[in-house]
Formats: C-alpha cells, structure tokens, sequence
C-alpha cells in the first residue's frame, strides 16, 4: 500500500488493524472515482484563484487530473489494494507524476469534504438515471393505457373479483405511480444539490476558498454553507436519495406481483416476452417468471441500505468513522435498484394480453356494484340498495362495455383522465437532464 495520508513518525501500521479500517473503500471508490477527480479539478482551479497555485501548475494538475480520469475509464489506471482510498489513490498519482506541485492538491480540503462532494455528485447522477427511467417507463404505460382503454378485464380486491375493468385503467395506475416517483426523485435531486467542497473536515479552513467557483464548476445548484452540516448531511442526504429510489421500487414491487399472479396458468392474462422467463433446471414443462421474480425481491436491498444508513447516524455532529459504513450500503442499494428498474420498460412494452383469458373471467358478480349504483340513482337508499344487488339472482347483466361506458366518475374507465396525466408527465421533461 503506498504511504498513508495520516501515518505518523514512530507509529506502526499493524496490517490487520489497517485492513480493517480501509475495508472495501478502495472497491467501493471506483463507484465514486471520476467524481473525485472532477472535484480536484474544481478545487485546483480554486486554489489557484487564491494565490495558493501558480497557472502553470494548475495547468500541469489539471492535465495530470484528464490523463488519471481516461487511465481510469480504459482500465490503464486500477484502484486496487495499493492505495487506502480513491482519495489516496488521486494524490499519490499525482504527488508520482508531478512531485511537490502533485502534494499541493490536498491543501485547505480534508478527505472529509472529498468523500462528501464525489458522493453528492454520484448521488445527483444516480437520481438523475431513477427520473429518466421513471419518466420512460410512465411514458410506456400512458400510451398502452390509451391503446387498450377498452380492453375489458376483472378488477381486483383482497384477490377477488370486484368489478369489471380495463387493461387502460391497470396501465394508468401505473402511468401516474412513475410520474410522482419520476417528480419525487427529481425534487429530491433539487433538494441534495448543494455543494459540500471547501468545508473540509467541518470547521472550515484558514483560507479564503472559493466555494462560489467549485459550485459552479460541478454544476451544483448552491453552496452548503454551514461546514458543520456539511457534515450533518452525510447519512441524510444519502437516505433521501434511497427513499426516492425506494418510492419507485415500492410500485415495481407491486407491479412485478401483478404480473406474477396474470401470468399463472390459473389466470393466464398475460404473456410474457420469452427472454424475461427461464427454464427449470428439472421440470421440463416449466417456463418461470424469474425476472419479475427478482425485481420483486429487489426493493429488499433498497431497504436493507436504508435501514444500514439510518442505524448509522446515532452520532453526535462531526465526522465519525462510522460513516465510512454508508457507502457500501449506497452502492449496493442504488445498484440493485437501477438493474431492476431499468429492465421494466422493455419487459412493459413487449407484454402481450389474452383477451380471451380477460374476457372469460368476467362472471355476472362483477356487475352487483353497477346495478346497486343504478338503484340508488333511482331513488333507492344506497344500503337498500346493497342488499338487493348482493342477491345473485339480480346479477343478470354481462355487458361488459356497457359497465365500463356507465363509469364517469373522474379517473374511471369512462373518463380515464389520459390527458391530465400526459400533461403531468409533459411538466416534468426538464427533469430527465436535471
């Protein structure tokens, strides 16, 4: 490992002990490597606007920066055993290549506010990638929902049978779950844009550092003034991010489970594209659902970080150690919930409906609920009503376009509301680029 930014004279390094405190960073910081980078870009700039670099050597810095970033990105330059950090690992390149001017770089910023700023920067890129994907995916469910407003189908509660429904109306609710996940992200992205560079290790430093220009140049909304909650953030920002996430793996969820039950022999609504089933490796009949399966389970990471996260910050204010825990829990959190997200669109757009199916298993029950409504408008009190609509011998309709046509209320399958929800998802198409 090359030397340790905090190693003291006359101080040994007990390998065990140090293996236990990098843990996996230096794994974990390939996630966050560029971003790192382009902060030290953005802080030698600074530095050199105050005196503290010469042109010349911010030149060389910033040459030497470009050149670490594309050895990165080509597999040149690899993060690995040898450095404690991606921190580390950019000074110590640096220090290589350019000797003293390299040893410059780490003046008036603390492995603190770096860890905190690649953070943000990857965290505003990942919630960026949950609005885009929200946005298609809601995108896909409005066009279905106006292709197949009048494809008939049961609607369901607790698993029963209900009333008769629509595949537009089952696409719908999906259309405007991922639009507010789509804005729930996308506020969220809004709210953590705040630039934590030059707060060091939370009580500022003895120079006057332009925060002003490290915003600007890593394009972030504002400056996060106080130093101390540059800190406090560290943890909450982090739990915001994964809650916007978890908003929208909470409707995959739900959706993945649609479809587990549509595409069962006992329903039998849907049929999935082949590439999102598998074979059982003993039963040669078996074409299994695996895919939706596991997008289903994958909210659980989602929680599971967020859950690590929060029992985390049982901390006073100021850094501590502790922190380093949070960004395993981040990675594997935002991983495993962008992987599973971003499989859904193609899988909602090639689905196909059996009709047949849909239409078959609309049974007389379903139109109990349309004549008590009819009753009632009639003059019956709704309770009297009730009763003689639960008696199965009034269940005589089976027009199923005729129940569908009767439901005007706003939102329902008479009066879909496409056209809000369009209008809703056309607002929100500056949030793709952020």
């Amino acid at each position: 490992m090359t030397d340790l930014l905090w190693s003291k004279p006359g101080v040994a390094v007990d390998a065990s002990i140090q293996a236990f405190l990098a843990g996996d960073d230096v794994i974990l910081d390939r996630e966050f490597f560029l971003h790192d980078i382009a902060a030290s870009r953005a802080h030698a700039e600074g530095l050199q606007r105050i005196g503290i670099l010469t042109s010349a050597e911010l030149d060389a810095l910033l040459r030497e920066l470009a050149a670490l970033a594309g050895d990165f990105s080509n597999g040149t330059f690899v993060l690995d055993a040898r450095f404690e950090d991606g921190h580390s690992a950019i000074e110590a390149r640096l220090a290589e290549r350019l000797g003293d001017v390299g040893r410059k770089i780490h003046t008036g910023r603390s492995r603190n506010d770096q860890v905190l700023v690649a953070t943000r920067l990857w965290l505003k890129d990942r919630l960026g990638q949950v609005v885009a994907l929200c946005r298609e995916i809601a995108d896909i469910a409005l066009a279905r929902a106006e292709a197949e407003a009048a494809l008939a189908m049961p609607g369901y509660t607790h698993l029963q049978r209900a009333v008769v429904s629509t595949a537009g109306m089952w696409w719908a609710g999906w259309a405007e779950a991922f639009i507010d996940n789509a804005e729930r992200a996308a506020r969220t992205r809004d709210w953590i844009d705040a630039n934590p560079l030059g707060t060091a290790a939370g009580y500022g430093v003895n120079l006057p550092l332009d925060r002003a220009h490290s915003t600007l140049a890593l394009g972030f909304g504002r400056m996060q003034v106080s130093p101390l909650y540059a800190q406090l953030s560290r943890g909450k920002f982090e739990l915001a991010a994964l809650e916007a996430l978890g908003s929208a793996m909470l409707d995959l969820r739900r959706l993945a489970w649609d479809l587990s039950l549509f595409t069962t022999a006992e329903f039998g609504f849907v049929t999935l594209p082949a590439q999102y089933t598998t074979g059982s490796s003993i039963m040669p009949n078996k074409r299994n659902p695996d895919v939706i399966e596991l997008m289903r389970g994958s909210y659980a990471s989602v929680a599971a970080a967020r859950c690590e996260i929060e029992q985390l910050l049982s901390l006073p204010s100021g850094y501590h150690r502790d922190l380093q825990i949070s960004k395993g829990a981040l990675v594997h959190g935002f991983g495993r919930g962008l992987a599973a997200l971003a499989l859904l669109p193609d899988l909602l757009r090639n689905l196909q409906w059996n009709p047949d199916r849909m239409r078959a298993a609309l049974d007389p029950s379903l139109f109990a609920t349309d004549i008590a409504v009819d009753l009632a408008r009639q003059g019956v009190p709704f309770r009297d009503a009730y009763r003689q609509a639960a008696d199965p011998a009034s269940w005589t309709r089976t027009d199923a376009e005729a129940s569908l046509a009767a439901r005007v209320s706003p939102g329902g399958a008479a009066d879909m509301g496409l056209d809000v929800l369009r209008d809703r998802w056309r607002a929100g198409a500056g949030s793709d680029a952020g």
